[in-house]
This record gives C-alpha cells, structure tokens and sequence, in this order.
C-alpha cells in the first residue's frame, strides 16, 4: 500500500491567528488522505530571535505603537533596518526548516517570515518539494509575496489584488475556518446566548474583538459604543486580564475571557467591531456577521483596515458618530442571517490546492465548511 501524502505547515505562535488557519488546513487535508502536521517556525530559531517576534509584539503595540508603524513601514524597505534584522532571522532558519521538510511532498506555511525562508529555499534549489504560503491578512505585505514559492494563497480577491504590486499571482481560496462558522445556527441560540450574558432581547448589540492578546485601543471603543442610548458591548479580551478587569462594571458591556463558543457568540450580536482585520474578523465573514473596523491597530492593523474599506467588505469607522451610526444600521438584523457574500473566486479551498501540489491521487469533494 502506498503511503498518504506528507505535508509540512509552518505556523507561528504570535496571536491566534496563524496557527488557527494552520490547524484548519491540517484538518482538511487529512479529510483529503494527506497527512499534516504543523510546525511553530518560531521554534528554529536561536533564543533571541524567537524572544523579539513572541515578546515584544503585543508590548509595541501597546506602548509604542508609533514604532511599531514605523518598523511595518521600514519592512517594505529591504535596506532598512527593521529588514536587515528581519533577513538575518529568514537566513537562519533556512536549514532548520530544510531538516523538517525531509521526507514531505509539500510545505505550506500561514506566517510571513516562514515563507521568505521557503521562497529563498526554492529559488536557490535547495528545497526540492513545492512551498506554499496562504496571507491571513487582508492586507498583502512584502514579507508574505516571495518569486519562489509555488503558490500565493489569499482569503478574498481583494487581498489577491493588492498582493499584485509585488509581482506575484496570487489566489483567492476562501477562509481557512472551522466549519462551525459556516453552520446554519438554530434562532433560538441567539436568545439564550443574550439570556446568558444579561443582554437584553430586543437591545443592538457590538461584538469587540481585539486578537487574542486584547490589543489596541479597546477601551475607547468601548467609550464610542456607550454614546449609543441602547447598545450593549461584549468584549473579548482573550488572554489580557488586564484589559478586562479595566473594563469590569461599566454599564452595558460585558467581558469575556478566552472563550470557544465564538460562533454562538457571532450568532447572538448585530455587528463585530474589530481593529486589526486577524482571524475573528475571517469568522465573522463567514458567520455572515457583519463587521466594522475601528480605530484599528498600528502597522498591518490599520493596512488590513485600508483593503477592507477600499473593497466594502469592512466599512473603516473614523470617529463615534460614524459607529454609533453603523450600531443603527445593522442592530435591526433579521434572527436569520443572510448567507455571507463570496469575496472569493475559487471553487476549492487551501487544502485542495495544497493536496493537489503534495501528489494526492484523491481529492473528495470538500467545500470551505466541509
């Protein structure tokens, strides 16, 4: 019997969002008869490296996030610092990624910097199996484009278009979600979820999502959404206690730490207020939940933002006014929501195309829920 496909998927543990699309893809491909198993790119490298991507990531962003623009900015900029730095770590684990990948058919990676060392392995020759990435950012950077990776894999259109200026094709193949998402969710869940929450029934409600590190300016969105005379706030601090116990006994909102029934909770709000344009924002998008940005973070927050905006799939909020407005426009949603737009072209999903590169004789039909 011959054996299954093999299939390396480098993620990165900094937020939730790259290892959730590569727990996903994994899911699917093993659906498929492929065998997947990820790997934290952020592990292969020396102590220091791994310590300035993990550790200082949510701190810039916090206290500093003026610098934190700037080193985004300077990314785009091979010669700048910020990508020296940057180069040297991309340099360093191009052999500890060469001894994961023996004896696989394809790497795909969801981080960045994971894909700048698999393109410069496959453009010198070194890496002698296919290497894919797939952007969970909706906003294309030069650090996720590389000429000799095989494939560039994107959520929507919108990012495949904006990652054209790097001189790469990219293809749009949908969300890598939990099929959760995408489930129809019974009418009923929405009321016993507000029940649960203290939420009034008839009262608009805003999701606010910030990462799973509750990055950002939370606290005055928050601040925004008060101005409403109804609506109530539930916000999901993730894993900063912090943030939470800041925002404990303000009226109408509630705050929730690391939770796993975020579809239910997505099914119970009118709209999903985010700031960065990460994985919560891709779930909302295929739970049919409309979304808003909102004072977004610095950096790929705010590009995220910009590519949303520009492709009206996510109106970008400038001031109170125009949230308190958009609470109006969407907390008057009927119980069943409509199914969510494709921003996507692609008739299969990641996994197809990753499997098909890996040489699996059999692909079953899958769709992006499947």
């Amino acid at each position: 019997m011959s054996r299954r496909p093999r299939v390396l998927v480098l993620s990165a543990a900094i937020g939730q969002g790259h290892d959730g699309a590569a727990r996903e893809l994994v899911r699917r491909l093993d659906r498929r008869g492929v065998s997947a198993h990820v790997l934290d790119w952020t592990d292969l490298l020396p102590t220091w490296g791994r310590r300035a991507l993990r550790d200082l990531y949510a701190p810039s962003v916090h206290h500093t996030p003026a610098l934190f623009d700037r080193i985004f900015t300077d990314l785009e900029h091979p010669r700048r610092p910020a990508s020296v730095v940057t180069a040297r770590l991309i340099t360093v684990a191009e052999e500890p990624v060469l001894e994961a990948a023996r004896d696989v058919d394809a790497v795909v990676t969801t981080y960045p910097l994971a894909g700048q060392t698999l393109g410069a392995l496959r453009a010198d020759g070194r890496l002698d199996v296919p290497a894919l990435t797939y952007l969970t950012d909706p906003a294309a950077h030069r650090l996720w484009c590389h000429p000799g990776l095989d494939e560039h894999l994107t959520v929507t259109d919108a990012t495949a278009a904006d990652g054209a200026r790097y001189g790469v094709a990219l293809r749009s193949v949908g969300p890598l979600c939990a099929p959760r998402f995408s489930r129809p969710m019974p009418v009923a869940t929405r009321g016993r979820v507000r029940a649960e929450l203290g939420v009034p029934d008839d009262a608009p409600l805003a999701l606010l999502v910030s990462g799973s590190l509750g990055m950002g300016e939370v606290e005055k969105a928050v601040d925004a959404l008060g101005r409403h005379p109804r609506a109530w706030s539930v916000v999901a601090c993730g894993r900063n206690t912090k943030l939470r116990a800041r925002l404990a006994d303000r009226e109408r909102v509630v705050t929730l730490g690391w939770r796993d029934d975020v579809p239910e909770l997505m099914a119970a709000a009118d709209v999903l207020v985010h700031n960065a344009g990460g994985l919560s924002f891709t779930e909302a998008l295929v739970a049919g939940l409309p979304a808003v940005t909102y004072r977004p973070i610095p950096g790929h927050g705010r590009a995220n933002a910009a590519v949303l905006d520009e492709a009206g799939i996510a109106p970008w909020l400038h001031g109170p006014e125009e949230l308190v407005a958009a609470i109006d426009r969407f907390g008057a949603r009927p119980l069943r929501r409509r199914p969510p737009r494709p921003w996507w072209t692609e008739e299969r999903d990641a996994s197809a195309v990753v499997a098909r590169y890996a040489g699996a004789l059999a692909e079953p039909a899958l769709s992006a829920a499947g």
